[in-house]
């Protein structure tokens, strides 16, 4: 018998911003994706307020699952998924965030994605907003700085909660919501662009306008988490956060003193919000420190409280460590780095591999938190070679999974209610950080490259029949 349960969530995850493409199809608004030209591993990519001639937009094509979803639910259907998580583009169903009437055309498109789906028996997950608010928005409010975006998003929420009652059982807010703690948070996250900022990396930060934002995204999750409820009593809403697993770089105190406050504030912050329904206490001093007013209207903390989520999930890709010494060397990571871990290999990226580190944060998550956990973003970025015959053999990622998923299975004996796994990328895709399809995560190779060219072909990756036997076996068989 597997150790995971009988209905264990098996799929993969994807966002709308970085597979979609149809940019401007049917209706659909601009994005604040749809402004990020493309990057590479060396060059950042930057924000345009206009699109620019000649300028490639990687998010315009993407991997054209607008027009491929069909196939590719096919093949996530062949792998034997159990469910998928993807995003709506919030732009689809309502162009410019505010208009008062909701966009059919995206509305209908959706349908279609959850219905193709639903003959395959597998469940959509549906990520509400995942880095690809109206920019128009950005122009209008600077975004989530503003509290009218509260507003602005319930009515989204509740437009989809009403549009797809009985046919979508689970539901997250915000994707990566504690990205807002974080300056590449400020864009990306919640729309803020500060006067001056280009690079979308290294942007000009504001932290006031991104705790303050952040307080507004909190307000307006636990405001959707209350009509989904009362809409669909019988779907499950979660949070979703940004998992930057750190520990103290050695025994002394001031580096353990030094982890345990970034755990606190980049990890343990939205989450107390989200899960508990209140800011915790060691966010005052973190306030006060650092100069940060928090604007509430009455009401606001009744709100956060009366809206928690039904269950936590979190992506996790690496760890970090924390140091007192600012001269160590330094690592690379998912939104942000940290000090380099000796113990651990790395990725193309410089992402730290920590396969252990899953299982450290399955338990201490839900040790805090008593409520169902899920993975929904794990992966590994690699440069993917194709071979004389045409395969791609990517036993690095299959090396990386597996690792992680028996971690998993450690955890789960460990006593962790752990509900799905749904690796990232299961299909290639857009990088989010840096614009590129060479750093690809799926089991599925599109046929797609950083200069724009490419047909747009799928063809299944050695991990593609891997991953397939995995779900076959409920987790048991992972050579």
């Amino acid at each position: 018998m597997s150790i995971f349960s009988d209905n264990f969530l098996w799929g993969g995850a994807v966002a709308a911003n970085q597979c979609e493409g149809a940019w401007d199809a049917d209706g659909k608004g601009i994005s604040a994706s749809d402004v990020c030209t493309g990057g590479s591993h060396t060059r950042s990519k930057r924000i345009t307020r206009t699109l620019e001639p000649d300028t490639f937009y990687p998010s315009h094509e993407a991997i054209d699952f607008y027009h491929h979803y069909k196939e590719d639910i096919a093949l996530f259907a062949e792998m034997g998924f159990k469910v998928f998580r993807f995003s709506i583009a919030w732009t689809r169903i309502f162009p410019t965030g505010m208009e008062e009437t909701p966009n059919e055309e995206g509305l209908a498109f959706y349908d279609r994605v959850i219905d193709e789906c639903r003959s395959h028996n597998i469940e959509p997950l549906i990520t509400i907003s995942h880095y690809e608010m109206p920019f128009a928005l950005t122009e209008e409010y600077n975004g989530w700085s503003s509290r009218e975006c509260v507003d602005l998003f319930v009515k989204y929420a509740v437009t989809l909660f009403k549009r797809y009652k009985g046919k979508v059982k689970y539901w997250l807010t915000f994707n990566e919501i504690n990205a807002g703690t974080m300056p590449m948070g400020g864009f990306l996250s919640l729309g803020i662009l500060n006067e001056g900022t280009t690079d979308f990396t290294n942007q000009i930060d504001n932290p006031q306008l991104r705790f303050q934002g952040l307080h507004h995204q909190f307000v307006a999750s636990a405001l959707a988490v209350k009509a989904g409820h009362e809409i669909d009593p019988d779907c499950k809403i979660g949070c979703m956060i940004c998992h930057i697993t750190t520990y103290p770089m050695t025994c002394n105190p001031d580096d353990i003193l030094e982890a345990q406050k970034r755990n606190q504030i980049l990890n343990q912050f939205c989450g107390d919000v989200q899960v508990r329904g209140e800011y915790p206490r060691f966010m005052d001093r973190y306030f006060k420190e650092n100069g940060l007013v928090i604007k509430m209207e009455p009401g606001d903390l009744e709100i956060i409280k009366e809206g928690c989520v039904d269950y936590y999930t979190f992506s996790y890709y690496m760890s970090n460590c924390a140091s007192a010494d600012p001269e160590l060397e330094k690592t690379s990571g998912n939104l942000m780095g940290g000090a380099k871990n000796p113990y651990l290999e790395s990725s193309d990226w410089g992402w730290q591999i920590d396969p252990k580190g899953l299982r450290y944060t399955l338990i201490e998550l839900y040790g805090r938190y008593q409520i169902p956990l899920m993975v929904v973003e794990n992966g590994l970025g690699a440069y993917d070679k194709k071979e004389e015959d045409g395969s791609i053999q990517d036993d690095y990622r299959i090396s990386y999974l597996k690792k992680h998923i028996e971690q998993m299975r450690e955890a789960v004996a460990d006593g962790v209610d752990l509900m799905g796994y749904t690796p990232w990328g299961c299909i290639d895709l857009v990088s989010a950080s840096t614009g590129e399809m060479a750093k690809r995560y799926g089991f599925i190779y599109v046929e797609k490259y950083d200069d724009g060219t490419g047909d747009l072909t799928r063809k299944k990756k050695k991990s593609f029949d891997w991953y397939k036997k995995v779900i076959e076996t409920n987790g048991e068989v992972l050579e």
